[in-house]
């Protein structure tokens, strides 16, 4: 619009100005809410990462950071990093992972199982380990009798060879089934198998305490089931089977050859050809081990 100065006389085009500013320093807001969409994941992503490099104070802090077990699996996954880089200096913090190996957690406790077998060296590690592999929870023992073999220990054979077997999971508590996954369904570890309700009257859910596919699910019928009634059977999860077959290789003896053969032959539905080849190559080991004995 025109207007009119203060002398009175006609001022042509006072908005132009004001207008061609406004149009230059627009972007600048924008581009600062554009950087923090990018920035924000970024810093998010940077502070939970357990890729980012921690330096010796952080890593102390960390590994005794007991309201964040983040915090303590990425410390753990940082001196892991130094033990196979070969750094003596990592061995200050083994008594922290020696503590963290005793945690309530056994998302934490799998996790020091997994560091200690990376020093295969170290007494204490492996005496750790041999209590862990009699824990309460599959996925520690599990871990741990993998760790274990790295020490060329056999203490871990029987949850080896369990590795290879289904696993039957009992109800913990007295319910009747709502809904269970089909048989077939493949599931992670601690994913949701069933849905029961309990004698309260409260829908619970039930969790798969380790990788596998339902074989079969032993309460269909919407009867009620007694606390340790077996709800259902997991069959073994390739991935776990396959690094059970490798353990065996270091550590497994005569009696375990027909659990082994049985992958060897293609016995056990669902298993890969790589799968097949390592335990052809376990089951050759254990023979040879058990001539040279």
């Amino acid at each position: 619009m025109d207007g009119e100065n203060s002398n009175g006389n006609l001022h042509v085009g006072t908005h132009a100005a004001p207008q061609a500013t406004h149009a230059r320093r627009s972007p600048w807001p924008l581009a600062v809410v554009a950087a923090l969409f990018i920035l924000l994941p970024f810093l998010s992503w940077y502070g939970t990462t357990f890729w980012r490099e921690l330096n010796d104070d952080e890593i102390e802090k960390y590994l005794a950071d007991e309201q964040k077990p983040r915090h303590v699996q990425h410390a753990l996954e940082q001196i892991d990093r130094r033990i196979v880089k070969g750094d003596e200096g990592v061995r200050r913090w083994y008594p922290g992972v020696l503590r963290v190996a005793e945690n309530p957690l056994p998302d934490l406790r799998m996790a020091a199982a997994w560091v200690m077998g990376d020093d295969n060296k170290s007494a204490e590690f492996q005496a750790a380990l041999a209590r862990l592999v009699r824990d309460d929870e599959p996925a520690v023992r599990r871990m741990a009798a993998l760790s274990l073999s790295r020490f060329n220990d056999a203490g871990g054979r029987a949850e080896l060879l369990a590795m290879l077997r289904p696993i039957s999971v009992k109800l913990p508590f007295a319910g009747t089934p709502i809904t269970i996954l089909p048989v077939n369904s493949s599931v992670s570890r601690g994913a949701m198998v069933a849905r029961v309700r309990d004698a309260g009257g409260t829908a619970q859910e039930v969790r798969a305490p380790v990788a596998g596919k339902i074989e079969r699910a032993s309460a269909v019928d919407g009867r009620a089931l007694a606390a340790g009634e077996e709800l259902l059977v997991l069959a073994p999860d390739g991935r776990n089977a396959w690094e059970a077959l490798r353990a065996l290789y270091l550590v497994g003896a005569a009696e375990d050859l027909p659990e082994v053969e049985r992958y060897a032959r293609g016995d056990v539905a669902g298993m890969s050809d790589e799968i097949k080849k390592q335990a052809a190559l376990t089951a050759e080991a254990i023979k040879s081990r058990s001539a040279r004995n």
